[in-house]
């Protein structure tokens, strides 16, 4: 399988995604510049952290429009796993392939520590080979990750399982405790903590490893079926 980076202007974590999904799982991953309209060749697509255009607007706000994130609803719409982490994730939900906003965390404070997470959900194709219930560390840098939605949307995460992670101590003020949720299809994740940062011992946790095993594994099955 082929996994796409994503990179923006500003993004800083897409080398680390990079050399973590080659290291985890020896798959040939590409850096692809936000202008590519076309990701059809690829079976993997990750939007990885930093500040897109500076945040200057807003986080992910301008990302949202580049050529790119088109060409990665497309792909997602036929069931490619895609993962957005931090920055990726406001950019899933300013672009709308996920509910909900990432606002300023609560206490106006960046945050750049390790956060503990609960799974809630192995049905996914980014946390399948984890146990529900399972206790995490994977750390987190952010502003603006307090994740926000309306009530009737955190009702229909609750009611289809679409919440993959929660805090055990919340960081920033996210509503309902979530770190990670998913779209219906369950084939968009959206993350603010940075698995590619927890994939080799002297990181302080290796949790992380599971994520791309896991995205890798279900890729394979598919193509091995086709």
């Amino acid at each position: 399988m082929r996994w796409a980076v994503v990179v923006f202007p500003g993004s800083n974590c897409d080398r680390d995604a990079e050399q973590a999904i080659r290291l985890v799982t020896g798959d040939p991953v590409d850096l692809v510049w936000h202008d590519a309209d076309d990701l059809s060749g690829y079976d993997a697509i990750v939007l990885p952290g930093g500040f897109s255009y500076g945040d200057y607007l807003r986080a992910g706000a301008i990302a949202r429009f580049s050529p790119v994130v088109r060409a990665v609803a497309r792909e997602a719409e036929r069931g490619k796993p895609v993962i957005g982490i931090c920055n990726g994730f406001q950019i899933l939900t300013e672009s709308g392939l996920l509910p909900g906003a990432l606002l300023p965390n609560r206490h106006l404070q960046f945050r750049c520590e390790m956060a503990e997470l609960r799974v809630e959900t192995n049905d996914s194709p980014f946390t399948r080979l984890y146990t529900p219930g399972e206790v995490i560390r994977i750390p987190i840098a952010h502003g603006e990750g307090r994740y926000h939605a309306e009530p009737e949307v955190l009702e229909e995460l609750r009611r289809e399982r679409r919440v993959a992670f929660r805090y055990v101590e919340n960081p920033n003020g996210s509503v309902d405790d979530i770190a990670g949720i998913l779209n219906p299809k369950r084939n968009v994740l959206g993350l603010m903590p940075h698995p590619e940062r927890a994939v080799i011992d002297w990181m302080g946790s290796e949790d992380g490893i599971r994520m791309f095993q896991s995205i890798h594994a279900h890729v394979e099955e598919g193509l091995s079926h086709a």
